[in-house]
């Protein structure tokens, strides 16, 4: 028997979280308000729905979200951005609503909406998270792998940043050059993302203290350059 399951998020204040899914395209496909409020949205074969929310719940905090699966994670980050750009006259990476940024390779981003319901897009063939680091891996180069997970799977820069400290203080003295520049590097993307401009600068003169050599400058030199387009894309 074919089954479809329809994911019950928070209304807020409805015609606002309604309008806010028409900003990413979405179409709205019904609207109440009395005898209670309840709303649905309709976008690329999936729903969403929005019932009445409780009094003095916040629903970050109740962690209110559901996901949705894409085969093409990195269209709809683009797409939404500039929609969301285009509403406010700047992207909202922090605060509600906001949308977390992206990086090559990554598999997945999330969208806060104005009520504080999280709907995280996940790219279809997304492998499990490795949390701990791959196994493959040792040292510093497992830490920074276990780091990448929480920042990028789970979203959560200040876990991903004290395991790259501790990775640090923890494998100094054996870790390869290249392994403390790219934590340093992530160090610094996280700062970037907390708009941390004296924190990602003093990162970046530490990484450009480290002897490299050409192809590990080039391996550095790239997660750089997300920083650089981090920068730049909340700055839009």
């Amino acid at each position: 028997m074919a089954a479809t399951s329809v994911p019950m998020l928070w209304g807020g204040n409805l015609p606002e979280t309604l309008d806010f899914y028409r900003t990413l395209g979405y179409t709205v496909t019904y609207e109440q308000t009395r005898p209670y409020t309840y709303g649905a949205v309709h976008r690329s074969g999936f729903d969403l729905h929005f019932g009445p929310t409780p009094k003095d719940l916040d629903a970050q905090q109740a962690n209110i979200g559901c996901l949705v699966l894409v085969d093409e994670v990195a269209p709809w980050h683009t797409e939404f951005t500039a929609a969301l750009r285009a509403r406010y006259g700047r992207i909202p990476a922090r605060g509600i609503p906001r949308i977390t940024r992206f990086r090559p390779g990554q598999t997945r981003f999330t969208v806060v909406d104005p009520v504080g319901n999280s709907v995280i897009y996940i790219q279809r063939d997304e492998p499990d998270p490795d949390y701990g680091g791959s196994k493959q891996l040792e040292g510093l180069a497992r830490v920074l792998d276990n780091a990448r997970v929480l920042r990028d799977s789970k979203n959560d820069d200040a876990a991903a940043a004290r395991v790259v400290e501790t990775g640090l203080r923890r494998h100094a003295v054996t870790a390869a050059a290249v392994d403390r520049a790219r934590a340093l590097a992530m160090l610094a993307e996280i700062a970037a993302a907390a708009d941390d401009s004296v924190r990602v600068k003093r990162l970046i003169a530490e990484i450009e203290s480290i002897d490299l050599s050409a192809g590990d400058r080039a391996v550095v030199v790239a997660e750089l350059d997300v920083v650089a387009e981090l920068q730049r894309w909340l700055a839009r």
